[in-house]
């Protein structure tokens, strides 16, 4: 099979394309003929190596974490899935992979393609959609009448977030440029700030939850615009203990990460809220009810632009310049 790999962390070398077998798939495991597959800001942090001592990836390394195709192969204790099933999913980390022509993955991380979608929109939605669910369902407990501040409304994980919220029932303030207002208020968003010409620290007060992806001063306002037991869920970081726990860290890194979210967990103590980061997991049975909410239409795909499998590097490099709306996909097949 043809895929592209990275032989060493760079921010400035290409991914190479190259010949590969077939991998091969274990007894939990289907092989997957990917058709379409995600561009995501992890790519290219994974790329830089920001994330090399969190994920100590091997090389060469397949980057990727979105595709969606059609099973090919099934191991011989799967059960939830057939040879010609069409699928997508986000492979569990140090199972990623997904620039290449198939991709060997546990069946517990895959659901079936919702049917109203193409390849190339399904492609776009498993990591972005993973995760907004798992920072308002999971962690934040979003509620009916809770208000939800959103970050970024136009792009990729804020379009999926805006209506996931409003399918909770929630009320949402979202940031996004004035050329983008229509997108957002079109996907639900009540409230809409523009983040170059308005502060929405004075905007917004008395929220219950933020989600957060921008910077760090971005964040410090953040915890401001927050009523008492309020929470923040963030994207973008600093990492806290809970996660370099649930990531079973080494005692060392679990300092150093001690150390990096010392500032904001002070803060957010000081200000009597909750704060807490998210590095979303693969799960398919979540993705199954993603998927049921993207075939009654409460949740809908926003897709950007469709690159060519030959055209990745470009695709990488446009989502690395933060100009894209929606999500980016590569057609592979």
């Amino acid at each position: 099979m043809k895929a592209y790999i990275i032989s060493k962390y760079s921010k400035n070398e290409n991914l190479q394309l190259v010949d590969m077998p077939k991998p091969d798939i274990g007894e939990n495991e289907i092989l997957v003929e990917i058709h379409a597959t995600g561009i995501n800001q992890l790519d290219n942090k994974l790329k830089y190596g920001e994330f090399k001592l969190l994920l100590p990836y091997k090389f060469p390394l397949i980057l990727g974490h979105d595709f969606s195709g059609v099973v090919t192969k099934i191991g011989s204790k799967v059960n939830r899935f057939k040879v010609g099933d069409e699928v997508f999913a986000r492979p569990a980390d140090f199972h990623i992979g997904t620039f290449a022509e198939y991709i060997a993955v546990n069946e517990n991380d895959v659901a079936l393609k919702p049917q109203n979608l193409s390849m190339e929109e399904a492609a776009s939605i498993p990591l972005v959609a993973l995760t907004v669910w798992q920072a308002f369902v999971e962690k934040a407990k979003l509620e009916k009448d809770q208000k939800v501040f959103i970050q970024a409304g136009s792009g990729g994980v804020g379009i999926i977030a805006i209506q996931l919220a409003k399918y909770l029932g929630a009320t949402v303030a979202t940031t996004a440029s004035a050329s983008n207002f229509d997108l957002v208020k079109s996907l639900g968003a009540d409230v809409v700030i523009d983040y170059k010409t308005q502060d929405f620290e004075t905007i917004l007060k008395d929220y219950d939850v933020v989600l957060n992806s921008q910077d760090e001063r971005t964040l410090d306002k953040s915890l401001r615009i927050l009523k008492p037991g309020g929470k923040v869920v963030s994207i973008s970081g600093p990492p806290d203990t809970t996660f370099a726990k649930e990531l079973n860290l080494s005692w060392f890194m679990k300092i150093i990460i001690s150390f990096l979210s010392r500032k904001v967990r002070k803060q957010a103590k000081l200000h009597l809220v909750d704060y807490s980061f998210l590095f979303m997991q693969a799960n398919g049975k979540q993705l199954s009810r993603i998927g049921k909410l993207i075939e009654t239409d409460v949740i809908k795909p926003d897709v950007d632009k469709v690159f060519q499998f030959e055209e990745i590097n470009e695709a990488m490099s446009y989502v690395a310049s933060g100009h894209a709306k929606g999500k980016v996909v590569v057609k592979i097949r």
